[in-house]
């Protein structure tokens, strides 16, 4: 019996393009509402309880951390390229791909902590 290995780089590529999508759709609206509209008083700020319920919700806190994971692998990838293709440092694949990838589970594990650790 023949072992098949399959390549991880198709699903390299499905976290890049969610994280890209799903970035480029929630990340302007989060600052514009949190950086423009509620400093300046063009809508009413919602206050710590409001946010602090709104944050408990399982449903709330999953998408948080896929927004998190998402963007992180999608920077990765796209450090990865860049610092392999754009640098021309072939050489050091390996340890550009862990260090770019290994910095995202990083961060993904902290995310994951923190929206576990708010409730």
């Amino acid at each position: 019996m023949t072992v098949v290995r399959r390549p991880v780089e198709p699903l390299l590529w499905l976290a890049f393009s969610a994280g890209g999508v799903l970035a480029a759709l929630l990340v302007p609206a989060l600052l514009l509402l949190f950086g423009v509209a509620f400093p300046l008083g063009w809508l009413p700020a919602p206050g710590y309880p409001h946010l602090d319920a709104v944050v408990r919700h399982p449903l709330v806190r999953l998408v948080l951390f896929a927004l998190c994971v998402l963007a992180l692998f999608h920077a990765a990838h796209r450090l990865r390229y860049t610092v392999r293709d754009g640098l021309q440092l072939r050489r050091l694949s390996g340890l550009i791909d862990a260090s770019c990838y290994g910095a995202a589970l990083a961060g993904s594990a902290a995310a994951g902590y923190l929206l576990l650790a708010a409730g």
